[in-house]
């Protein structure tokens, strides 16, 4: 079976997952976010706006927004790197592709704090994205030029074993999902 196979077969696995989590969750699946954003007030962030079933950081963001910039992703183009646009809890928004919501206004900003938006996770920091590397070229251009914090954001759902991962995939620093903070383990 090749990689596309069963990174497919993965992904449509952990969709389902998420999706009875997200019809599940109630309120307050950012606060453990929230406080861990607390902790680095002040230092740039980049959050994303949820589309479908993924957890819904922005009650988080709007919290460290009022401390520091908070930046969203902007796909610029197919194999390119994202880049992050200031984002404010109130600001107007226009549908970006992928219909990701981005600012009207482009500003742009440079996180030192990137929480990533997954469909699956592994406890060693692996991720399952949508399949587009998007997140692997950024995270790998802004690790290439300073420290850089990956904190993927998901249902405790979305954790699954044996993830098929390649040797281009970033790696996660910690995970925070609605109900605790994991920490990863090297591989």
């Amino acid at each position: 079976m090749s990689l596309e196979t069963v990174k497919s077969t993965a992904r449509k696995a952990a969709f389902a997952r998420r999706k009875a989590a997200f019809e599940a969750a109630g309120p307050g699946q950012a606060a453990i976010l929230s406080e861990f954003l607390a902790g680095h007030r002040g230092v740039p962030v980049s959050g994303f706006m949820p589309i479908n079933s993924e957890i819904n950081p922005l009650p988080a963001m709007a919290e460290a927004a009022a401390y520091g910039p908070v930046g969203v992703p902007v796909i610029r183009g197919k194999g390119r790197p994202l880049v992050f646009s200031q984002w404010e809890p109130d600001g107007a928004l226009v549908e970006g592709p992928f219909k990701a919501m981005v600012p009207a206004v482009e500003r742009l900003m440079v996180p030192e704090i990137v929480i990533v938006p997954l469909v699956a996770f592994d406890r060693q920091g692996g991720r399952l994205g949508y399949g587009g590397g998007f997140y692997d070229r950024t995270l790998e251009g802004l690790r290439s030029r300073g420290s850089v914090l990956a904190v993927g954001f998901a249902f405790g759902a979305q954790e699954a074993d044996d993830l098929p991962l390649e040797p281009t995939d970033q790696p996660l620093d910690l995970v925070i999902t609605e109900t605790n903070v994991i920490e990863v383990a090297p591989r």
